[in-house]
């Protein structure tokens, strides 16, 4: 168990875009705290997709046949059927924080790939804010501009830019700060210049908005193909690992211990 007093460490997974790997994320990273002992909260943030909630729903379908930790879930729900209801949904996400802090070594978040009221609200409350990104300017581009002869920085882009805002918000509210984390997720094992020069450009970025870049992911289906029983890698019994696990399983369980180290979370010993 943890021993980190009453305060919960906020995990929260984010960006403004879509087919990073932000729920596969999230979920593997709850999954490991459960099974370093830690009570696990998590809250789903993604009113209208919540696929973190169906993943969790899986898991709990598997564990009436075998026992496995779980989360302490909540997801939160449209309050309006047109939109959002801004008063109601800072009321929801307070109850609904307060409920997970009271029993919780960690509270996980996982945030829609949009700009909300509801994001912004869990970006501003984190500890740890993880961004995953792919390995192209396309998702680059969500963190800064860059010269399209030189591929050097030009400016800020507009999530960098809400992510500022969260922190001075989150220096305000508590004068706490956000370790914010760029993770390189879903990356092709094939070395290419690409690829290289979207590093060079993560680097220098980092230096100037002031983030941690950290390897995520690979891109691997056996990262996604659990998702209908809830499971993950680390879920594996000993029999079922000797059995099932190929090359490719066992450079996935690696994968997930090096992004666990890099997270660099409190209490964890890895």
């Amino acid at each position: 168990m943890s021993e980190q007093g009453n305060k919960p460490h906020i995990v929260v997974v984010g960006n403004e875009k879509g087919g990073a790997g932000k729920t596969t994320t999230a979920m593997h990273i709850i999954v490991s705290l459960l099974q370093h002992g830690f009570r696990v909260g998590s809250l789903d943030l993604d009113v209208r997709q919540q696929s973190l909630t169906r993943y969790i729903q899986n898991r709990a379908v598997w564990t009436e046949r075998r026992s496995m930790p779980q989360s302490h879930h909540i997801a939160l729900e449209r309050t309006s059927p047109t939109g959002s209801d801004i008063a109601k949904d800072q009321g929801n996400f307070a109850a609904a924080l307060a409920e997970l802090k009271s029993a919780s070594d960690f509270i996980v978040i996982d945030s829609p790939g949009a700009d909300t009221f509801l994001s912004r609200l869990g970006h501003a409350v984190a500890d740890t804010l993880i961004s995953p990104i792919n390995d192209s300017f396309l998702d680059f581009d969500l963190l800064a501009q860059v010269d399209p002869e030189t591929l050097e920085v030009s400016r800020a882009s507009i999530y960098s830019e809400m992510v500022w805002e969260c922190r001075k918000a989150r220096a305000t509210a508590d004068g706490g700060s956000i370790d914010w984390i760029v993770m390189r997720n879903r990356t092709s094992h094939v070395f290419t210049r690409n690829r290289e020069r979207v590093n060079q450009a993560l680097e220098a970025l980092s230096k100037r908005v002031g983030f941690r870049v950290v390897d995520g992911l690979g891109e691997r289906v056996v990262f996604r193909e659990m998702f209908p029983a809830g499971l993950t890698l680390l879920d594996l019994t000993e029999a079922e690992a000797s059995e099932t696990l190929s090359m490719s399983h066992v450079a996935a369980r690696a994968e997930i211990r090096h992004m666990m180290k890099g997270l660099g979370l409190p209490g964890l010993d890895l």
